[in-house]
């Protein structure tokens, strides 16, 4: 499937039914086009079954309460209206995109306590996020913004309005031959990149920062676990940018981008390690198994 996302075959889960792709529209006065009310999952499905399903699920329940929003679907709903759409397009290996959002309603002003609450299930085809970088290592680019606090945003939320930077950053890193850009936080720690959080492995140590102002990937919580079960010591902590040169080895991890090792962040190389290569193959085999 190619083209634009606005024009194509298939069937779209919109509150409760599925309806044609082109045909799942909303009003121009929705509530989340203006101010960003809006939660959503990124998924992927392997030989018909989708991973961690049921944690994207509640944390999508649990983003929207963040946004003041209540989810009208449960968990088991949500995990029948995913699957539902994914017989309906005859996939079994696909990426998930799960939207909950603040319709067009009675408010039109910042507060929209009064417009419904909608939700929408997308799927495709979906390969390599950082295409050949998957197995060459990503180059990563420095962004000039900075993760915000928590106490300005809800920092926990996986929300919508929190990735206009990370899609100004990373337009930024493609104009300079890059696949994606690394984040620092608001206190100057190294933080994530643009959709996908980060390890680093010195002397056969993986370190990745603490995810106290950034979001706890699903796959990086998987990927610490998985990690220490091979018996890797893992340090979860604040790291400087003064350490970048210091690592062996670093690599990403997210939905998206899977496990994907990282060449270069900046002027500093990285080689694409054993550590980085087992985590890869362990993380492959989890998640087809």
């Amino acid at each position: 499937m190619a083209g634009s996302y606005e024009d194509r075959d298939g069937k779209i889960w919109m509150d409760g039914k599925l309806v044609e792709w082109r045909d799942a529209n909303v009003h121009f006065l929705t509530h989340a086009l203006h101010y960003a009310s809006a939660v959503f999952e990124g998924e992927r499905c392997y030989n018909g079954k989708i991973f961690k399903g049921r944690e994207h699920s509640q944390r999508l329940i649990d983003s929207a309460r963040m946004l003041d929003m209540e989810l009208p679907w449960t968990v088991d709903q949500i995990e029948e209206a995913k699957y539902a759409t994914l017989a309906a397009n005859g996939f079994k290996d696909a990426y998930i995109r799960v939207l909950a959002w603040r319709g067009a309603g009675e408010e039109m002003g910042v507060a929209a306590l009064g417009n419904p609450v909608r939700m929408a299930i997308a799927v495709w085809e979906w390969g390599a996020y950082y295409g050949d970088a998957k197995w060459q290592g990503a180059k990563l680019d420095i962004a000039k913004w900075k993760r915000p606090s928590p106490e300005t945003i809800p920092t926990a939320a996986k929300a919508s309005g929190l990735y206009m930077i990370c899609t100004m950053s990373k337009h930024a890193a493609m104009e300079k031959g890059c696949s994606d850009a690394l984040f620092y936080d608001y206190r100057g720690y190294v933080a994530e990149a643009t959709g996908a959080n980060i390890f680093f492995v010195k002397d056969g140590e993986i370190h990745t920062p603490d995810p106290d102002c950034i979001l706890n990937g699903i796959t990086r919580q998987t990927v610490i676990k998985m990690a220490e079960d091979m018996g890797y010591k893992v340090h979860v902590r604040r790291i400087l940018p003064e350490e970048l040169p210091t690592f062996d080895e670093c690599w990403l991890t997210g939905t998206a981008a899977e496990v994907t090792p990282v060449g270069q962040i900046g002027e500093h190389s990285y080689t694409v390690g054993p550590v980085t290569r087992a985590i890869a193959e362990a993380y492959e085999a989890l998640v087809r198994a």
